[in-house]
């Protein structure tokens, strides 16, 4: 939260690549008195200053002062445009390698000193000013990054004389650095990739009636745009006219196709297989669902996840720690044990490339990042990296029924004909009553007659019967449409009746009579059906080892019936909104995470509650694309364990590159301080071990969370 006297203003930085920036930023800013907090996004190269409204200009020109050109971002409209790149030229770092390689060669052929020194002079000239400009900056505001310490560690190797040896260690570095900065693009523009499905123009409908192909971005709400065969949708939209079936891949993260017809949404990127429509437009192009799960996305890159905490906090420790002992290996030995001053100064300076911690501080982001980019093309939208990682903990799932579990729309699953009735005729007799009332059973009837091809008869003195159900007469007889109360209360049910209604409803269905002055003609039972992908989403969460509770306002025998149905562990029924908190509370004051997954208001004080809320089918939905903590951007429930296994194996990959980090610089530095360590050793353990644990990060973007 922020006072009323103070704002927030997001600043692009294309120079703030790692945490080497950062760190000079966060110091630099941090003196100024109007600045009262900081949110750094390295993977976007975002940040966002909370400060006093004047105190705007001297963050900039703080800014400017460490070399770096900010850039006011204008908020979350551009926070999803793509990052331009600054083009830089080859040509001088491959003179500068080949001017190393000639250090080197003339060294070991024996030619005069000053040629290879020349040589090497030219190499680091060539390859490292912008090296020694930021190590220069740093070390002016008091700060030891990688820059300020490649750039003493060469200028030392330059003073005693390792001429060719400081000169291919900083064209190494040089390369390294670059190649490391394009891996490190292909995370921060993970997602990115999915604003390029979006097209840029749409047709849309004039005013004198002509279509016409404008810009998606000038297209406004409430506009009637018409879409091809085989086209992309560039808009979010409801159909007005015509059907066809929609890939949603890049929405839902299912790619098989969903038929759309009037009344049906669309979303901006999905791709029309096949069929013409048109749609009316529902959203600006900026503030599509689409854009919202990018902007959602990007957000979340810029919240620390537990493990990034503790490896920052970690680093602001470790650096100074390393810097002191290089220090002590250069100074103390000569004083103290008679060494000899070359050998370890020489070892200090190794000391001095290995001691930047850039390889653990960069390996969290890119490994949090590459897990949301991996989440949000499953058609999961994960609000934090912090979610990302508590998946994996979680021992309870609290799940809604109505909507979740189930479809949400009750279907007719039973139908007997009673006291030796004609099967078509009672049909055409319940249907024709069925389709006269709003009542969702009633509907069920009446929809499961129609897709059979019922002739519906005319109902005349048609009369709901509150509570009861329907009744009219048809062809002179009256007939009554209606419940079990409805019949008891006519006096018409029997033992053997009774019995057949106590064996359904006990199967969690809704079963509703049909008859007539003197006899019961029928019965049918209605039910909400169980999704197909539910009984295999719990499977897949017990075989996860998260245990399963089913929370709803229905009825305890239909909770207890389709609890089994699935393979729910517990089932509780007759709950209204504030029972299913208490219910969540429960489990979590057993201890371990309790995750809740709903999609009706009914489940919000839940899904606040749960240590971890999953929103049910979000695409389309900007509340929930907002508020909930992970949403899943269609209604399949399997999409609950691929977030559990996504969560668990970036945790492993996370765990992998702190070991990486850590243990090649531990190598390293023994093998140092044994006296077997140079310099190029250095390079190789700082950089390399950064390039490693990055692209161990971003095979979290090949993730198959199905697996």
């Amino acid at each position: 939260m922020t006072s009323k006297q103070s704002t927030q203003t997001p600043i692009r930085i294309l120079q703030m690549d790692c945490p080497t920036e950062e760190a000079l930023l966060r110091k630099k800013l941090g003196e100024l008195a109007g600045v009262t907090g900081m949110e750094f996004n390295l993977m976007q190269r975002v940040l966002t200053v909370t400060h006093q409204p004047l105190a705007l200009e001297p963050i900039l020109q703080a800014i400017r002062s460490l070399g770096f050109t900010p850039e006011v971002d204008s908020g979350p409209a551009t926070a999803v445009e793509p990052i331009p790149e600054p083009a830089r030229p080859w040509w001088p770092l491959a003179l500068a390698g080949l001017a190393a390689i000639a250090s080197e060669a003339a060294h070991w052929a024996g030619l005069p000193a000053w040629l290879s020194a020349a040589l090497a002079l030219g190499a680091v000239l060539a390859s490292g000013t912008t090296t020694y400009q930021k190590g220069w900056i740093a070390i002016r505001n008091g700060n030891l990054n990688i820059n300020a310490l490649m750039s003493i560690a060469v200028t030392g190797a330059l003073l005693i004389g390792q001429w060719p040896e400081a000169a291919m260690v900083m064209v190494l570095f040089t390369i390294a650095e670059l190649i490391e900065a394009k891996s490190l693009d292909r995370a921060r523009n993970a997602i990115q990739g999915l604003l390029q499905l979006t097209p840029e123009r749409a047709t849309v409908l004039q005013a004198d009636g002509s279509w016409a192909e404008v810009d998606a971005k000038a297209v406004a709400i409430h506009a009637r745009v018409r879409v091809k065969p085989g086209e992309r949708i560039a808009l979010d939209g409801s159909i007005i006219s015509g059907r066809s079936s929609v890939n949603q891949a890049p929405i839902t993260g299912e790619s098989l196709p969903v038929d759309k017809s009037e009344g049906d949404a669309v979303f901006a990127g999905t791709i029309n297989e096949s069929g013409s429509f048109e749609y009316v437009v529902t959203a600006a192009a900026g503030n599509s669902t689409l854009a919202r799960i990018i902007h959602a996305v990007e957000e979340a890159q810029g919240v620390r996840a537990p493990t990034q905490r503790f490896v920052d906090q970690f680093a602001k420790v470790y650096t100074p720690v390393v810097f002191a002992m290089a220090l002590a290996v250069a100074v103390l030995p000569p004083l103290l044990l008679g060494g000899v001053w070359f050998d370890w100064v020489y070892k200090a300076l190794v000391l001095l490339v290995i001691a930047c911690p850039c390889a653990l501080v960069i390996s969290t982001p890119v490994t949090i990042v590459s897990g949301l980019a991996a989440a949000a093309r499953q058609g999961i939208l994960i609000k934090g990296g912090v979610y990302l990682e508590e998946g994996r903990k979680l021992k309870w799932l609290a799940l809604d029924k109505t909507g979740t579990i189930t479809h949400g729309k009750p279907v007719q699953t039973d139908f007997t004909v009673l006291n030796g009735g004609d099967a078509a005729q009672v049909r055409i007799l319940a249907a024709s009553l069925a389709s006269r009332s709003d009542h969702p059973v009633s509907r069920a009837v009446a929809q499961a007659a129609q897709a059979d091809g019922v002739a519906l008869r005319e109902v005349q003195d048609f009369e709901a019967l509150a509570g009861r159900g329907t009744k009219g007469r048809i062809d002179g007889t009256l007939y009554c449409l209606g419940n079990h109360r409805l019949i008891h209360e006519q006096g018409r049910c029997s033992d053997a009746l009774e019995a057949q209604l106590a064996a359904l409803e006990e199967q969690g269905k809704t079963v509703i009579l049909l008859a007539d002055d003197e006899k019961v003609n029928a019965l049918f039972a209605v039910a909400d059906t169980v999704k197909d992908s539910s009984r295999q989403a719990i499977a897949e969460l017990h075989a996860l080892g998260v245990q399963t509770l089913m929370l709803t306002g229905d009825n305890a025998h239909t909770a207890a019936a389709i609890a089994a149905q699935v393979g729910i562990d517990e089932a509780r029924g007759d709950l209204l909104p504030d029972d299913k908190l208490r219910a969540i509370e429960a489990k979590m004051a057993l201890g371990g995470k309790v995750g809740m997954v709903g999609d009706g208001i009914n489940d919000a004080p839940a899904l606040a509650r749960s240590d971890i809320g999953f929103a049910m089918g979000a695409a389309g939905t900007g509340t929930a694309i907002e508020t909930a903590d992970v949403a899943l951007m269609d209604d399949d429930l399997r999409k609950l364990p691929r977030f559990v296994r996504l969560s668990r194996r970036t945790h492993g990959v996370l765990l992998q590159n702190i070991v990486l980090a850590l243990g090649i610089k531990a190598v390293f530095l023994v093998l140092t301080l044994m006296g077997a360590g140079t310099m190029w050793m250095a390079v190789f353990a700082d950089v390399g071990a950064s390039l490693l644990v990055v692209g161990n990060g971003l095979r979290l973007l090949r993730a198959r969370t199905s697996e």
